[in-house]
């Protein structure tokens, strides 16, 4: 089993200007939401292969189920709130 503090520290690791949050009612089903300049000028596939290549090994384990993820950059998340 995996918690959201170490599928933030993947991610992190990936994206070290990102701003995440992950939630978990299980400990296998994951929604995380990223926020980070490096998706400026990418596509949302774009973006969220960013995300997966961090989260790959443990997705290749099954340690996380399913991840449902929302990505913006600093410039969008400011729109969104």
């Amino acid at each position: 089993m995996i918690n959201p503090q170490q599928v933030e520290a993947m991610i992190q690791a990936e994206l070290p200007d990102a701003k995440i949050n992950v939630q978990s009612p299980d400990g296998e089903h994951f929604e995380v939401t990223v926020v980070s300049s490096q998706f400026a000028g990418k596509g949302l596939v774009q973006q969220h292969q960013l995300v997966y290549r961090a989260v790959q090994e443990a997705m290749s384990t099954e340690a996380i189920h399913a991840l449902a993820l929302k990505t913006y950059t600093p410039e969008t998340w400011q729109s969104s709130q």
